[in-house]
């Protein structure tokens, strides 16, 4: 049986196969730089469609503020309304090629906006533990509900005492040597405190 010849050229006597390392070497060379391997464009391809799903469930209040070109913004908003697996996919596939057109500082820009909504932001953070904190400090001190409606006097006095009275009433244990227990009015102090915090 015949042997089956390999495709390549001779360079300075010696034989280069087609696809070898020192073909594609070859090439860089004679294209003057480096060129970016065909793996290089396949990863960097998967990894913006994967941005572009991400995109999908991005809150709107993150979304908005990105500033992506109106053809972006209708192929995401489609995507999310198409149900069917293969048109789904498809239309993936459009999002990732749409994602290759932006420049790295919209990129960078969709990362972040993502990051935050993974982790929620420091502001976000910093919010929550200053909540729970005043939370706390409602509950056990008298004092602490004069200062917290004099920081925040667009609060409903009326609705924030009877939570906090509401609140110690819950957290007295039935029986002596049970701990304390939490109940709604407590989860919804950290919530009225979390939200004027938020839009103070």
């Amino acid at each position: 049986m015949p042997r089956k010849l390999q495709k390549g050229y001779f360079v300075r006597g010696q034989f280069v196969a087609e696809g070898s390392e020192l073909d594609l070497e070859l090439k860089r060379e004679l294209k003057g730089g480096v060129q970016v391997s065909k793996t290089d464009l396949k990863r960097e391809s998967a990894e913006l469609q994967a941005l572009g799903e991400q995109l999908l469930g991005l809150r709107a209040a993150l979304f908005e503020p990105l500033g992506l070109s109106d053809k972006l913004v209708d192929a995401v908003t489609e995507a999310r309304r198409i149900t069917n697996f293969e048109g789904k996919r498809r239309q993936m596939q459009f999002i990732g090629k749409l994602m290759r057109q932006l420049d790295e500082d919209s990129l960078q820009a969709v990362r972040e906006a993502l990051q935050v909504q993974q982790h929620g932001s420091a502001q976000e953070a910093a919010a929550l533990h200053q909540a729970e904190g005043w939370r706390d400090r409602l509950i056990a001190d008298d004092a602490a509900v004069g200062q917290w409606l004099s920081a925040y006097p667009s609060t409903d006095s009326q609705q924030l005492r009877a939570l906090v009275r509401q609140a110690r009433k819950d957290a007295q244990p039935e029986k002596p040597g049970l701990a304390p227990r939490h109940g709604r009015a407590y989860r919804e102090i950290f919530q009225l405190v979390k939200e004027q915090l938020i839009h103070a």
